[in-house]
């Protein structure tokens, strides 16, 4: 078999094997970019909720059709061909604009089936029992499936079409890196306060100066979260770093921490509960830790009668949800 060797009947031969593909199946081009993003077959058919045996099949399909080995080992593991990156990367536009068109199609239509979306704990716990309510009352036909995951994690999601909307923040100290493809729209603005025992030396005052608690033990989220991140940097302008005594994903054991004597706590006030008495919420002073809640989707999908429904719904609930001011 012969194939095109100038770089203009390269490109040519591409569209010609995208345009079949697009024809006959576009699950086996779905299961190369897939590979080409999760780094192995196995990972891949987990993402797509499919077998391995499954992806590889769709992948030896695709061979098949496009008549050049796609995949090559590479140890254990598999890698991309040249021919196979060159059609993974006109791939992912043509995938890209079928979204956008569907979206398009489905615009003047009532929100139908399932939108993957993921979120942080907090939010989660502030804003989804709201939205996913409202939204059964405004489009029965629309299900909701919730996932609380890292901002970066639900960044990464959405950007690979692998959910389809995100609730993610952004702190004034730590940004957050949001892909050109995919739309942020801010909800609200959230601040965190510092939690400590009510007998503690500091309590009575109305803000706090970092320079006071550079001798504090602290509870932290783990290493690599976002918000463990903004805690690290909070005593930046001082040279120095928080002492880190205990780590845990959930701000409830923070405050359980703080109320037990144990330890402080930077706990943001979205999606916070009533604190137990034996503990007291402050400010700090001078620049605030503060982080911006938005909504994440790809623009792809700005058409789409889900994604307008949930985002509209997320403002709503986000201007209803005030966080708690220091208590």
């Amino acid at each position: 078999m012969l194939y095109p060797r100038t770089m203009k009947h390269q490109h040519a031969f591409l569209h010609r094997t995208i345009y079949n593909l697009f024809m006959i199946d576009l699950q086996a081009l779905r299961s190369l970019v897939a590979v080409e993003r999760h780094g192995s077959v196995v990972a891949a058919a987990e993402s797509l909720g499919f077998s391995a045996s499954a992806v590889s099949q769709q992948i030896k399909k695709l061979e098949r059709q496009s008549r050049a080995a796609l995949l090559e080992r590479a140890g254990r593991g598999v890698v991309l061909t040249e021919r196979g990156r060159a059609l993974v990367e006109r791939g992912v536009r043509l995938l890209a604009d079928l979204e956008r068109v569907e979206a398009m199609l489905a615009a003047d239509d009532s929100p139908q089936g399932t939108l993957a979306v993921v979120s942080f704990s907090t939010a989660t716990r502030a804003l989804f029992g709201t939205v996913v309510r409202r939204a059964a009352e405004e489009a029965p036909g629309l299900r909701l499936e919730v996932t609380s995951v890292e901002p970066a994690d639900a960044v990464r999601l959405v950007a690979h079409g692998d959910a389809d909307i995100a609730v993610v923040h952004t702190w004034n100290s730590v940004p957050l890196e949001i892909p050109a493809h995919v739309a942020l729209e801010p909800l609200c603005e959230d601040e965190a306060d510092v939690v400590l025992p009510a007998g503690h030396r500091l309590a009575a005052r109305r803000e706090l100066e970092r320079r006071d608690l550079l001798d504090e033990t602290w509870c932290s989220t783990p290493r690599g979260a976002i918000c463990h991140e903004a805690l690290m940097r909070l005593f930046s302008a001082e040279g120095a770093l928080p002492r880190i005594g205990f780590t845990d994903p959930d701000f409830a054991t923070h405050v359980a921490l703080a109320d037990d004597g144990a330890a402080l706590a930077l706990v943001p006030r979205l999606g916070r509960p009533e604190l137990p008495s034996g503990v007291v919420a402050r400010p700090l002073a001078g620049e605030r830790p503060r982080r911006l809640v938005s909504a994440a989707y790809r623009r792809t999908m700005s058409a789409s009668p889900g994604v307008q429904l949930v985002v509209r719904l997320l403002h709503e609930a986000a201007a209803g949800s005030s966080p708690s001011a220091a208590a």
